[in-house]
């Protein structure tokens, strides 16, 4: 099992953006009323936001930063890593983290960084950049994590589309010699690559005519080899199994009181399968806050967002105990638990 203590690091503040532009689920075109019904009271997603074709996942975490850096009043020059964690680059290549160096006006001697994970990403970028500066020669740093993961879904397959949404968020951390800092466990099972996976495009199976060919799987579920499938049912067996799991293990290897944990964050997967590992777990509704309502599932941003969105002013105002799980397309994992002592925590913003 892979458990990492961090110690030495802190959060100083997050920040979310999501894009202007709503989407309804009761107007989707591929349900009818009952069947929009149902997939509310399922899923919880009565509305998600969708990013323009002019607009990228770098964009949304450039302006989430860019008011993060004003609101901690931070110089751009004390800024010693960036890393960005998405699945929907601005480019094949080059990584996206050296142009948001560019576009901040960073220094050139910051570390950029890519990683490419979607729903545990913000956990996995966590791990990342907490061990970066905990060493103490890295001061500050900046966790940019988000998609615009409607992009590659097909608005014929209602198995994907009314589900996600975009948004992008900025996450600050730095080396502080007084806090506890962060404890992990992370995992990964790569033989369920398959559940959430985008089958052409890339270097294994490149872009060809048959590609772009439109097909009907089942009635409502129409997508080509360029566009995302979800394979639900596994997906579900699988984060229902997994995520009480990890929180379990990480709890218990540390010693950590569920019962002392203010609030537990988890990826927004769905409402029905989130609310399955808040009930094994025996953990109090009012300790598991939502932002799927309003944003669907925005992928690796899902978790900084429901901060922003949902306990903005609780952590802003207090310290507070937090545990994390994320858990999605890889198959990855993982869990964090850490403190939170009067972060800036910024204002949504709309782009």
């Amino acid at each position: 099992m892979a458990f990492l203590h961090i110690p030495d690091v802190r959060l100083a503040g997050v920040a979310a953006c999501v894009p202007k532009a709503i989407l309804e689920t009761s107007r989707y075109a591929g349900f009818s009323k009952d069947e929009a019904e149902k997939f509310i009271s399922s899923t919880g997603v009565e509305r998600r936001r969708i990013a323009d074709e002019n607009i990228t996942t770098s964009d949304l975490c450039l302006k989430a930063a860019e008011k993060l850096i004003s609101d901690l009043n931070w110089s751009r020059d004390e800024i010693d890593c960036l890393i960005f964690v998405t699945q929907t680059p601005d480019y094949i290549l080059p990584a996206t983290s050296c142009l948001l160096q560019d576009r901040l006006k960073l220094k050139e001697g910051v570390f950029a960084l890519d990683i490419s994970l979607g729903c545990s990403g913000w956990i996995y970028g966590l791990q990342v950049i907490t061990s970066m500066l905990s060493h103490g020669q890295l001061k500050k740093g900046l966790l940019l994590v988000g998609d615009t993961i409607l992009k590659p879904c097909s608005p014929g397959d209602k198995s994907t589309y009314p589900l996600f949404g975009d948004a992008g968020t900025a996450t600050a951390l730095e080396y502080n010699r007084t806090v506890s800092g962060f404890k992990f466990h992370t995992a990964t099972d790569g033989t369920g690559f398959e559940a959430i996976i985008i089958p052409d495009g890339g270097y294994r199976n490149g872009t060809h005519l048959s590609s772009f060919e439109m097909i009907e799987f089942e009635p409502g579920i129409k997508r080509n080899r360029l566009q995302t499938v979800l394979d639900g049912m596994s997906v579900f067996s699988f984060g229902i199994s997994k995520a009480p799991e990890s929180i379990r293990l990480l709890t218990e290897n540390y010693g950590i009181d569920l019962e002392q944990v203010d609030y537990f964050l988890f990826h927004q997967a769905n409402l029905f399968m989130n609310e399955k590992i808040r009930k094994k777990l025996k953990i109090p509704s009012e300790k598991v806050p939502y932002s799927i309502k309003n944003y669907g599932n925005t992928s690796s941003a899902t978790i900084p967002l429901t901060i922003v969105t949902e306990i903005k002013d609780v952590i802003a105002n207090s310290s507070k105990n937090l545990v994390a799980c994320g858990f999605g397309v890889g198959l990855s994992w993982g869990t964090v638990q850490f403190f939170t002592d009067r972060v800036i925590c910024s204002d949504l913003i709309e782009y």
